[in-house]
This record gives C-alpha cells, structure tokens and sequence, in this order.
C-alpha cells in the first residue's frame, strides 16, 4: 500500500464514520470560540463548554475582558486546568486584541502566535475551523491516531506530524481531517483500550498488527 493509498483509505473511512467533523467547543463568534481554545488546553471540551457561558455573558467580548481583573476573571475558570496561566492568558490575549487588532481576531497563525496563550496549535485551530484554512492542528489525539495509522512516520513532535499530514492529505480536506482525527482519537481509538475490533481500518494499522493475538 502506498502513502498515498493509505491517506485515501483513512480518510475515506473516517468521512464516512464521522459526517459531520467539527469542533465540540461550543461558541458563537472567533472570540468565543478563541477564549474556548485557550482553555481546552490540557483540558477537555466537555468542561470547556460548562465554563464558557458564565464567562460570555460577563465578558462578551474582548474589550470587556481587556478590562478584567485576575481576581475577578480567575473565580470562573478555576474549575479548568491550570487556571491561574490561563487567566493571565486571556486577560493579556484580550488587551493585545483590542490594542493591536481593533478588537478582532486575526485570522493568520502569524498574528494569532503573537497572542498570550496561543501556540501554533491553537493557531491552527481557529484559522481552519473559521477561516476554513488548510492549517493542520495537532493534538493529542491526532498525534496518536496519526501514528498508530501510519500515517506519520518517526515524527516525534506535533509540528513534524503536522507536517507530514499537511503534505499528504488533500489541500480541501486538512480543515476537516483535522476534526476527522480528533473525534476518531477522542471515542474510537483512544489512548487507553482503543476499540480496534469495532474498527474498520485494522487490517492496515499499524497499531493494531503489534498487538498480541489471543489464540
């Protein structure tokens, strides 16, 4: 099977397991769906979602919260992970908005980097989930996923799997492969106890032929 192949198989399958590949934060503009992706680091969207809408409806938008306090901000997001870093993050991030960028998130993972609490991850994610850019996010799942799959090889960071992906998977589809990965990591093939014998794509992973066979 080629590389080529291979990428065709996966994608084809996970198109057809997962009709609808998009993000489960929840949100309603690229502020919220930026304040949602700083917190969902190291974190899980589930309690992402149950945080945000206190935060929204105090702080709609990010001159409202250029203006916050740590003090104030830091009550609703002590139930997420790490919450005094992203506390400091979102205030910083929301001031260097309103100064730098009238208010509105930039849509270039060049500007987005410059921001407090974005990495290149987080960068990727909201230009291809907004902008439908062919920027590839990798996560935990999708760092995984991609390797027990094969569809990276010996890429022991996220930037050199984002890489490889990128430079196989059809420019149209990275926006949604992306997402495609995620859900497919997140309930299929998890990190503990993946579901392989429920999975289409175990006659070519490479995951799966290392497992010990029972008799």
């Amino acid at each position: 099977m080629t590389i080529k192949e291979r990428y065709k198989r996966v994608l084809d399958y996970l198109q057809e397991q997962i009709p609808i590949p998009e993000t489960e934060l929840v949100y309603d503009s690229p502020y919220q769906l930026l304040v949602s992706v700083i917190l969902s680091a190291q974190c899980t969207d589930k309690r992402v979602n149950m945080t945000t809408p206190a935060i929204f409806q105090k702080y709609p938008t990010a001159e409202a919260l250029s203006k916050a306090s740590f003090d104030e901000l830091f009550p609703y997001i002590k139930s997420v992970s790490y919450p005094n870093n992203k506390t400091k993050h979102l205030i910083g991030m929301a001031k260097m908005l309103v100064e730098d960028f009238g208010g509105k998130v930039p849509m270039t993972v060049e500007e987005l980097i410059k921001l407090p609490g974005v990495g290149r991850k987080t960068a990727n994610v909201i230009t291809s989930v907004i902008d439908e850019q062919p920027n590839m996010a990798v996560d935990t799942h999708v760092f995984r996923v991609s390797a027990r799959l094969g569809l990276t090889k010996h890429a022991t960071t996220a930037l050199a799997a984002e890489k490889q992906l990128v430079q196989h998977i059809p420019t149209e589809l990275i926006h949604k492969a992306h997402h495609l990965l995620i859900l497919f990591g997140r309930y299929m093939c998890t990190a503990r106890n993946p579901k392989c014998p429920e999975c289409g794509l175990k006659d070519i992973c490479s995951y799966y032929k290392k497992l010990p066979k029972t008799k």
